[in-house]
């Protein structure tokens, strides 16, 4: 069974930076690279510059351009993206909504 820890963890790290419109989706059954898939907004390139260094890596791509930052961080991978980058990608739907969950940091 997967731990929830490694994603209550990289949710408080982005709550703590304030990241907006926080999504999780458990990919677990669909994945042999991961468990957990976030996606979360953020406000202008600094934002998401500043919330990336906020979260516990094993790499990271995008950070220079910091539209769309990729996190690998073990069970969690984590996407920062600009509101405009996310509605372009539309990764919610790419991944299917059956699978997602909203975690609030109340729920941490």
């Amino acid at each position: 069974m997967k731990s929830i820890e490694p994603l209550n963890i990289c949710i408080q790290a982005l709550n703590d930076l304030k990241a907006q419109n926080l999504l999780t989706l458990d990919i677990s059954k669909s994945s042999n690279f991961s468990d957990w898939f976030v996606i979360a907004t953020a406000t202008s390139d600094r934002h998401a510059k500043a919330i990336a260094n906020n979260v516990e890596i094993i790499g990271v791509e995008g950070k220079e351009e910091s539209e769309w930052i990729l996190i690998d961080s073990g069970e969690v991978v984590i996407n920062i993206m600009l509101d405009e980058t996310r509605s372009f990608y539309d990764l919610e739907s790419l991944w299917g909504a059956e699978m997602s969950s909203s975690i609030s940091s109340d729920e941490i």
